[in-house]
């Protein structure tokens, strides 16, 4: 071990992976994060991910204050409602989310590239691209050195596996641990947001996120994505000044082509899917989403018929299964990289994130001497492992998430349909009921401890 403040290698220049990177050059702590993929605009696609109270406080926490801004104004309009509707476009329920008036204290609306570009902003003598990791040697005298497909090697304190559900660190270091096949397949498109597919939507569900219970297992869900850019990547006339100047003097415009969409996401069990879905692309993949809802309200059709052929990926959903303890060492993992879950609670990417705060807050008491990089390490993982796995349970139990769960069943499918619609329907209607339905939603997405 290094006698003075450590040096991190992180691979993978993910979410979590980032925001450890943040949180370290900040402390003091050198850090070098390598990434796969050969560009910082390469790899991902626009889609929805919702980061909660949990998700920004450890941005608050990593990202230097005037970054922390730029993640605020690059974040889509904030939904106002969480509904529940059937496949013929019919209100279940509908709940009203809190203002985002706090900078922590409510759910936002990001778009996968646009955090990844606000991610990489002041980073670029860190993140090094186009290296894929092979393996690691764990060395006598403490360090650990990575290898790459290239040839190149890189060497450090400590080795933090922030690349993902397939990451090939953990193959080396937890070889026993297992990511299994959840089940459940999902196809993702992104439509444009115009002022046709704009009044396509009844209000409630234009302003907010919906959750659709399609009839014979087919599940659906809508985010509408607006940001305060236009078309042609322009500030909008009525975003405020303050913003408007954060995002005129921000440098990752110019690689984020995020525009303003409707997320649509179809998905149901994977037996449901013609075998070879996950080779299917484009116009191709997109008629596949339009066979299995031949049935649901022409709007919901049309939306879909338009749009982004570009746009559309095939996503077999995955889970990790529990993980015995194992020894602290000069290796550890965060993010999907240890606990990869279904997005049936929608808190992959803020737990990745509190594990990358937690972790951080680790590394600066081993850089200020006050326990050992492999102590750090330990305490780290003795709080990750059994929050991350909690979430992990969690998703599982939500309605459909699960290739097995009984909404997919021929008959019981019914009655479970039936069962979900009128727990959200009875829930919406009591204003009690209603409350505490919200209030739980923020509980559960700011839980820290």
């Amino acid at each position: 071990m290094a006698s003075g403040p450590p040096h991190v290698l992180i691979i993978g220049a993910g979410t979590g992976g980032l925001c450890l990177a943040h949180g370290l050059r900040r402390a003091g702590i050198s850090v070098a994060v390598y990434e796969r993929y050969r560009t910082r605009g390469e790899g991902l696609l626009g889609y929805r991910v919702g980061i909660g109270p949990t998700g920004s406080k450890a941005l608050r926490e990593c990202l230097p204050p005037e970054l922390f801004d730029v993640y605020l104004a690059t974040c889509a309009r904030s939904p106002r409602y969480f509904n529940v509707i059937t496949q013929r476009l019919r209100r279940t329920a509908s709940f009203t989310l809190r203002p985002d008036t706090d900078p922590v204290e409510t759910e936002r609306s990001v778009a996968r590239m646009t955090l990844r570009q606000v991610l990489l902003t002041g980073m670029e003598d860190v993140v090094h691209f186009d290296k894929t990791f092979t393996r690691y040697e764990q060395r006598d005298d403490g360090t650990v050195t990575a290898h790459f497909a290239d040839g190149s090697t890189a060497t450090g304190d400590l080795l933090v596996a922030a690349d993902g559900t397939h990451s090939a660190v953990r193959r080396q270091y937890l070889p026993h641990a297992v990511v299994r096949d959840a089940g459940t397949i999902n196809i993702a498109t992104r439509v444009p947001l115009t002022p046709h597919t704009r009044q396509l939507l009844p209000e409630r569900v234009e302003k907010g996120i919906s959750l659709i219970f399609g009839a014979g297992g087919i599940m659906g869900v809508l985010h509408v994505m607006e940001f305060k850019w236009d078309r042609d990547g322009e500030i909008k006339p009525d975003v405020a000044d303050a913003d408007a100047e954060l995002l005129r003097n921000w440098p990752g415009r110019r690689h984020d082509n995020t525009r303003d969409n409707i997320n649509f996401i179809i998905w149901s069990t994977a037996r449901r899917f013609p075998p070879d879905v996950m080779q299917r692309r484009g116009e191709d993949l997109v008629q596949v989403a339009r066979g299995l809802t031949r049935h649901w309200h022409p709007n919901l059709r049309e939306l879909l018929a338009r749009s982004d052929p570009g746009s559309a990926l095939p996503i077999r959903v995955a889970t990790s299964e529990p993980v015995p303890a194992w020894k602290a060492s000069t290796v550890t993992l965060l993010g999907d990289a240890i606990h990869t879950m279904t997005p049936g609670r929608g808190v992959g990417a803020n737990t990745a994130l509190r594990d990358a705060a937690l972790l951080c807050r680790q590394l600066r008491q081993a850089a200020a001497g006050d326990k050992t990089l492999v102590q750090a390490v330990a305490d780290y993982e003795a709080a990750m492992v059994p929050y991350g796995f909690a979430r992990v349970a969690d998703s599982l139990q939500r309605s459909g998430t699960s290739g097995d769960d009984r909404m997919y069943k021929p008959v019981v499918g019914r009655l479970a349909l039936l069962g979900a619609r009128g727990y959200f329907g009875v829930t919406s209607r009591v204003p009690r009921l209603a409350r505490k339905f919200v209030n739980d939603f923020y509980t559960y997405r700011g839980e820290e401890d």
